[in-house]
C-alpha cells in the first residue's frame, strides 16, 4: 500500500510534468497553458452536471425511503473525476474524463465489487462491525471507565443499550 501510495504522489506528478512539457515543446507555451486551464474548467463544468445528477439520485432514492448504494458511489466517484479534472496534468484529465462516462463507472464498480468479493471469500479482506460507534478501540470505548475496557458500570458486566445506570454521589458520604 505504501509503495502504491509513493507512485501515485511522486511518480505520477513527475510523469505529468514530462509530458506537459514535451506537449509545450510541440504546442508552445500559451497553447499549453489554455490547454490545462480548458481542461479543468471543462472538469469542473462536467462535474458539477454530472454530480448534481447524482447527488439528485441520491437524494431521490433516499426520499423514496431506500439507502442510495450504487447512486451513492456514482455520485462519490464523480466528485473524485471532478477533483482530478481540476488537478492539472494530462493523465489525470484522461482519468477525470474516464470517471466522468457512466459505462466506464459502472465497470470499475463492477470490478472493484469482484476484488472485494473475491478477496473476503479468500480471507484477505476482513469486514468487521462492533457496537462502540465511532470511538470504539482498543482501549474501550469513548467515555469508558479507565481499566475497563468498554463502556458500562466496570464490574465487568456489559450494559445494554436500553439500561440506563444512574449513580448517585452523595456529598455527605449518607
Amino acid at each position: 500500500m505504501l509503495l502504491r501510495l509513493f507512485l501515485l504522489f511522486t511518480i505520477v506528478p513527475v510523469v505529468e510534468l514530462a509530458l506537459l512539457i514535451q506537449i509545450g515543446g510541440l504546442l508552445g507555451l500559451g497553447p499549453t497553458l489554455l490547454l490545462v486551464m480548458g481542461t479543468g474548467f471543462a472538469g469542473a463544468w462536467l462535474a458539477r452536471r454530472e454530480g448534481l445528477r447524482g447527488w439528485l439520485a441520491v437524494r431521490d432514492e433516499l426520499q423514496g425511503g431506500a439507502l442510495p448504494g450504487e447512486s451513492l458511489v456514482h455520485a462519490l466517484l464523480i466528485l473524485v473525476a471532478g477533483i482530478v479534472l481540476i488537478t492539472p496534468g494530462v493523465i489525470t484529465d484522461i482519468a477525470g474524463i474516464l470517471l466522468l462516462i457512466p459505462p466506464v463507472r459502472r465497470s470499475l464498480i463492477a470490478r472493484v465489487r469482484d476484488r472485494l468479493s473475491a478477496g473476503i471469500e479468500r480471507g484477505t479482506i476482513q469486514v468487521m462491525s462492533g457496537s462502540g460507534g465511532g470511538f470504539s478501540g482498543l482501549y474501550g470505548n469513548f467515555g469508558a471507565r479507565p481499566g475497563t475496557g468498554r463502556s458500562g458500570r466496570g464490574d465487568g458486566q456489559r450494559t445494554s443499550r436500553r439500561e440506563i445506570i444512574i449513580e448517585e454521589n452523595d456529598p455527605d458520604g449518607d
